[in-house]
């Protein structure tokens, strides 16, 4: 099975948990027992591990997010788990030689047996481009050209001449083979039209909104889908939450998320789940309360309700 079907079924909701899976001030997480959650997260029905792609710490972002490259950490955490879907949110696709990339998933789909996910994106800190001596102002182009050279570098002894990133002649071939089928999740927009997403990606990986710009969103989605015709194909978003221990504690808003309990939570992905959202990644970063509680506590009482 596609490990994108047992995250993301059509009028059902799963849960997922972004790295680090810690809360935290400023920029830098301290990456303190995350093998352990890790672990944990797996144990307490959480569908998805997501890992963010981050080149360098841009102090006025105000998140490194997880500290460490994301292939060898998604190898790191393979190893820690057992099934557990591994999802990239995101592979920063126009900073990273295609060569490259399709090499890191074709090696973590086959090291894992076909647990990885592929979320990509075009990058939200233009600082990073010049470093990589990319122009930002091409990044639309740069994302789609990566994009097609990755999927193309998955078939046997590949033909592909690139824009930007060179030329594969035919008489070479990628090792290891694709064996596993790897699903792509634009982040975003990416600087793609919402039909060319429909049209080329295995689903859309998008932000929090309120409810009312989330029927906005979805009927777009849906719209797009229709006209590429496309079948249905999973929506997936991020939130922050800090999950308060009073159960019934009604919401307060954070930055893209909200502070409450469990109550209020689990009525708010019903919600999510309504409007067709299909996996939530939660992200902690924003939490009064020590992530190994929060872990515990949304596994008892929030997970068992999405499985």
């Amino acid at each position: 099975m596609n490990k994108l079907e047992s995250i993301a079924r059509q009028n059902k909701l799963s849960l997922g948990l972004v790295f680090p899976i810690e809360s935290y001030k400023g920029s830098i997480a301290t990456m303190e027992n995350q093998e352990k959650l890790a672990k944990r997260a797996e144990e307490l029905g959480f569908k998805a591990l997501w890992f963010r792609d981050v080149p360098f710490n841009d102090p006025s972002f105000g998140d490194a997010g997880q500290l460490y490259d994301p292939w060898i950490y998604m190898t790191h955490i393979m190893n820690q788990t057992k099934d557990i879907a591994l999802a990239s949110g995101s592979i920063i696709l126009p900073l990273r030689h295609p060569v490259h990339t399709a090499k890191s998933i074709a090696s973590l789909q086959s090291l894992s047996g076909g647990r990885m996910i592929m979320g990509i994106a075009s990058g939200d800190r233009p600082i990073e481009y010049p470093a990589f001596n990319q122009d930002i102002h091409q990044r639309t182009e740069l994302f789609q050209d990566s994009f097609f050279y990755v999927k193309a570098l998955m078939g046997d002894y590949p033909r592909y001449q690139s824009q930007f990133y060179g030329e594969v002649p035919g008489s070479i071939d990628l090792l290891p083979k694709h064996e596993h089928q790897t699903s792509f999740l634009v982040t975003g927009h990416s600087g793609q039209s919402l039909e060319w997403i429909a049209e080329n990606a295995d689903g859309w990986l998008y932000y929090p909104r309120d409810f009312r710009t989330l029927r906005i969103v979805m009927e777009s989605w849906r719209k797009a889908l229709n006209e590429m015709n496309q079948s249905w194909k999973p929506f997936i978003q991020s939130l922050y939450v800090d999950l308060s221990e009073n159960d019934d504690e009604k919401p307060l808003p954070i930055h893209l998320g909200f502070k409450s309990g469990p109550e209020y939570l689990i009525t708010h992905l019903k919600q999510l789940e309504m409007h067709g959202v299909n996996h939530v990644i939660l992200n902690l970063k924003y939490g009064s309360r020590p992530a190994e509680d929060v872990v515990e506590e949304l596994g008892e009482m929030v997970v068992r309700n999405f499985n």
